[in-house]
């Protein structure tokens, strides 16, 4: 199954263009004021690298990954156009080291839906044990109305994002938005048009260790 899932994003982004653009993510560059110069930030399945080139050019030291070896080359020609450094991986979400003691102060995963049930909650489970007390987890995706609209996604519904999976998958966490709605996106050319969406921002509520 990796090798299939491996085989088909290089193929995609095989592609001249940026496929899902070079901009960040709307979403998350709406949230530009809840971080600072200087914090530690993780990306996972980070693509084509908008969103962790857009990090660094906050100020922010920023470790992505992705298990993409054709993805990780434009997202590093990416920073260097863009002047920024960024500690850009090839792994997959299973393969990727990481942290054994809560290392990050923001943890983003922006439309990491190719993830089943399965690898959602290990990815889940490891973002929040990777974040330090006080730290952001960020996340974007499609709810299942978004199997009406198919302008981007996946068609296997168990893994689209409701309210209540993302709420009880960081359960110790202080959820400070959460939110479904409609908009139109204009994300290169595999999020374009009419999209069903849910947001989820939250804060790390654990003691220090």
């Amino acid at each position: 199954m990796q090798n299939a899932e491996l085989a088909r994003w290089n193929e995609r982004f095989s592609a001249p263009d940026y496929i899902f653009g070079t901009a960040p993510n709307a979403f998350l560059a709406s949230k530009a004021a809840l971080f600072r110069p200087g914090q530690r930030a993780l990306c996972v399945a980070d693509g084509e690298g908008r969103n962790s080139v857009w990090l660094a050019q906050q100020g922010l030291e920023v470790t992505a990954f992705d298990i993409s070896p054709v993805g990780v080359a434009k997202a590093r020609k990416l920073a260097a156009e863009r002047g920024v450094r960024v500690a850009h991986e090839v792994a997959s979400v299973y393969e990727w080291s990481w942290p054994t003691r809560p290392s990050f102060d923001v943890a983003a995963a922006i439309f990491v839906q190719f993830a089943d049930p399965a690898m959602r909650r290990f990815l889940f489970q490891r973002m929040a044990a990777s974040l330090k007390p006080g730290g952001l987890v960020l996340i974007e995706g499609y709810t299942p109305r978004q199997l009406e609209y198919k302008t981007g996604g996946p068609s296997q519904i168990e893994n689209l994002y409701t309210a209540e999976l993302l709420r009880s998958s960081f359960p110790r966490f202080e959820v400070l938005e959460l939110r479904e709605y409609e908009a139109e996106l204009e994300e290169g050319s595999r999020h374009a048009g009419r999209s069903a969406l849910i947001d989820f921002v939250a804060r790390n509520g654990r003691e220090p260790e």
